[in-house]
């Protein structure tokens, strides 16, 4: 069966979707779970994650080898730090000749351990990319969210990378991850100023997943809808205007006996289901008066002089969403990713790509891996190819699924638990709970 004819297939949202062809076309593979940090927001540190440590094998990395000629995009890293692996360079250098010129090869990093030596070993090898992270510019603020790890290191690595691109005569592209929390949002935009002055083409800024219950006040987002929050804003402001206070909705909802004043609050939420139904938008009436507009507004100014900066100074600046999209976008299915565990086990996204909690809108959410098979046991395009794969990529772009944070029942017993049979659309993909296809997560793609 050739392109054409697999692309055609039901799901597909173009002639020519990367979800449905017969091969890859972006490969996010995990070298190392090992870390020489302890960062505050990294699902490592929360506890009862119960992740493996270990290192991909040299024989599984080689059992990629069917995919690479049609990649776009090759990603060397998963939860760990990719410099902790004794074979990235073997690895760099085995995958790039087997890809397309167009093709390019990148990881992440913390770049505690990228000094002038292996700077300079990672270019020779060919890598293409290289992402920082880096949460802050002030050293203090990174020790406190980057455990053992020093800001100082992370211009070291700038340097030392921009000396042996030079050295090398070969260019190399050099990113920063940001990710956004209450504490570090207002760091922004020297941060910006700061990639500028270390010659950074682009930075990538990203929100910060709770795995515990205590990280949720750190939280620089909110998972309502925007559809939601605006229509809610409206009707608050109109009914602001006119003495009333929907805020007190649960607290009188549940009245025999309600004062006048109640009355209208309770007719006015019921006014504003009614027409958040007519416009088909659900409203989780919880989340919506848990809202914190103050820091989303504090929010949104950082990232508007953030963005104004990076304007001026020639830097490309990925922002996310501060509101979860409506409209769903799976950037991961939707560009033909698949993701490799260090083990070989194949994965089709980040949010099933380990067993984990994540807390959201006053929900526990537990997450269990999705493989579809491991390299050992079967070929990487026959996996990919397979009709469970096939048939999970095509059910996620037509994104009948449910989104749980937008549902005042949320979550309910459809997908709380690891084991997702069905949701309630009737849907068997377990993504009624991911925020990565709403715009609030982002990374090196």
């Amino acid at each position: 069966m050739n392109d054409t004819e697999q692309d055609a297939q039901p799901g597909a949202k173009t002639p020519d979707s990367p979800a449905l062809r017969h091969h890859p076309t972006k490969l996010f593979v995990e070298v190392t779970t090992r870390c020489n940090l302890r960062c505050a927001m990294c699902v490592k540190q929360a506890p009862g994650q119960g992740l493996a440590e270990g290192d991909m094998s040299e024989d599984t990395f080689a059992r990629l080898a069917p995919a690479l000629a049609k990649l776009d995009a090759l990603v060397l890293n998963g939860i760990g730090e990719s410099l902790l692996h004794p074979h990235l360079e073997r690895f760099i250098e085995a995958a790039k000749p087997a890809m397309p010129s167009r093709g390019w090869i990148g990881f992440q990093t913390n770049g505690q351990l990228l000094g002038r030596e292996r700077a300079l070993s990672l270019v020779r090898a060919g890598v293409d990319r290289v992402c920082i992270s880096a949460d802050a510019v002030s050293p203090q603020v990174f020790r406190a969210l980057r455990k053992g790890g020093k800001q100082e290191a992370v211009e070291t690595a700038f340097s030392a990378l921009h000396d042996a691109a030079r050295q090398c005569g070969r260019a190399i592209t050099l990113g920063v991850e940001f990710v956004a929390m209450r504490d570090n949002v207002h760091q922004l935009p020297e941060l910006v100023r700061w990639a500028s002055q270390n010659h950074v083409a682009f930075v990538i800024v990203t929100h910060m997943l709770p795995y515990t219950e205590k990280m949720t006040g750190s939280v620089a987002f909110d998972p309502n809808t925007d559809r939601a929050l605006q229509l809610f804003r409206e009707w608050k402001d109109r009914a602001t205007g006119e003495g009333v206070d929907l805020d007190r909705y649960f607290q009188v909802f549940m009245k025999f006996r309600r004062s006048p004043e109640e009355e209208r609050v309770v007719e006015y939420v019921s006014r504003m289901v009614e027409d958040a139904s007519s416009q088909n938008v659900s409203l989780n009436l919880v989340g919506l008066l848990r809202c914190d507009e103050p820091m989303l507004k504090k929010v949104r100014a950082y990232f508007d002089e953030a963005e104004d900066i990076a304007r001026r100074e020639n830097v490309e600046l990925r922002l996310p969403a501060t509101e979860a999209a409506r409209d769903r976008r799976c950037d991961f299915v939707e560009d033909g990713s698949a993701f490799v565990s260090w083990d070989g086990d194949l994965h089709p996204c980040y949010f099933l790509w380990h067993r984990y909690r994540c807390y959201l809108g006053g929900a526990v959410k537990q997450v269990r891996p999705q493989s579809f098979g491991n390299l050992r046991d079967r070929d990487v395009l026959a996996t990919w190819n397979s009709p469970a794969w096939r048939a999970f990529r095509g059910q996620v772009v037509k994104y009948e699924f449910p989104f749980c944070y937008d549902c005042s029942v949320a979550l309910c017993d459809y997908v709380q638990g690891e084991e997702v049979t069905q949701d309630c659309h009737l849907g068997t993909v377990p993504c009624p709970a991911c925020l990565w296809c709403t715009g609030v997560f982002q990374c090196l793609r």
